[in-house]
């Protein structure tokens, strides 16, 4: 069972990348002004805070909120996962240990096996923790009162969530793709950290490669710092950030092989689609779950995939970018 507790201790680079204000977070504009009500309305009350479900693409920022919502709140955050949480006794042991007010951050919430949610049910809802005591006619229930505190949950696929925990969060907040300046915001603010010379110029192209993810972008930061540092470069060029993406097999959309695979497979074997998701995913030899949370969000988002009732089609512009020539009844 993993289980840490946020500190402000930088151990890694990605720690040092990640924000520790709410004014350090670029983006979700909406999301930050209700937690900000929400928040201030808990401090004024001083009690918990409601139970809060973050849900939305890998990278977006989910785990950041979950931090800063903590140090908001003046409080410790512990931190652990639904596969992590095995048994019962895996969650009793954590909610037993929580001071008043704490926050439990458990990440990937839609992996939690059903009898870890039928425990969370009395816990999020009276602050109750049931637990059976031995086997057979002789076992019994023995239950624990748990001091108040907040639950936050984050997960990228809200749907496999069951409707009863569903309803016991307080507030459902969506993460959606970052717009381009702002991730060009957040590329500048990693550079000055990373301490890297980038001129505007740089920081689009590596933007515009970001699929619209923090994380993301300063993944791409972090391997432009390697490649200018390993050639003694002192400023970081777009012929630099090209040659990056060269070495990396990155387009100038962000495009990876295995995206570029899957458009290539739907044009060239299954003319443009559609094409069923599990056809799909046996012509690629990948499974079904890595082509709907992996690549098809992007490719939609930036409108190379549809998704339809028949199956996944290839679009006009998609077929342009990978050099073929679309199909004439391909209207889109």
């Amino acid at each position: 069972m993993t289980e840490k507790l946020i500190t402000d201790e930088f151990l890694t680079v990605d720690s040092a990348l990640r924000p520790k204000a709410w004014d350090e977070y670029v983006g979700q504009d909406k999301i930050k002004q209700n937690l900000r009500i929400i928040l201030d309305a808990a401090k004024k009350r001083e009690e918990a805070c409601d139970h809060l479900l973050f849900y939305g693409q890998a990278g977006l920022g989910k785990t950041t909120l979950a931090h800063l919502v903590a140090k908001e709140l003046g409080v410790n955050c512990k931190t652990t996962s639904g596969p992590a949480i095995e048994k019962m006794g895996d969650l009793a042991a954590i909610l037993s240990n929580l001071e008043k007010n704490e926050v439990l951050f458990i990440d990937e919430a839609h992996r939690l096996n059903k009898m870890i949610e039928e425990v969370l049910y009395p816990a999020m809802e009276s602050r109750k923790l049931h637990l059976v005591i031995g086997k057979g006619p002789g076992a019994r229930t023995l239950t624990l009162d748990l001091p108040p505190f907040t639950l936050i949950a984050a997960t990228t696929r809200v749907n496999l969530l069951s409707g009863p925990l569903r309803s016991r969060f307080g507030a459902i907040l969506k993460l959606d793709y970052y717009e381009q300046p702002d991730i060009e915001q957040i590329i500048k603010r990693s550079s000055q950290i990373l301490k890297l010379n980038i001129g505007s110029e740089a920081i689009k192209l590596i933007a515009q490669a970001a699929r619209f993810t923090p994380r993301v972008a300063n993944r791409l930061l972090k391997r432009v710092r390697d490649y200018v540092e390993v050639h003694d470069n002192p400023v970081v060029t777009i012929e630099a950030v090209q040659k990056t993406f060269q070495l990396l097999e990155i387009d100038n959309l962000g495009l990876e092989p295995s995206d570029r695979r899957l458009i290539e497979i739907i044009i060239k074997k299954f003319n443009g689609g559609p094409v069923g998701l599990n056809t799909l995913a046996a012509a690629l030899n990948d499974d079904s779950g890595s082509i709907e949370d992996i690549y098809e969000p992007y490719l939609m988002s930036i409108g190379f995939l549809l998704r339809t009732s028949t199956g996944r089609i290839v679009t006009s512009a998609a077929y342009k970018h990978l050099g073929f020539n679309p199909p004439q009844e391909i209207l889109v």
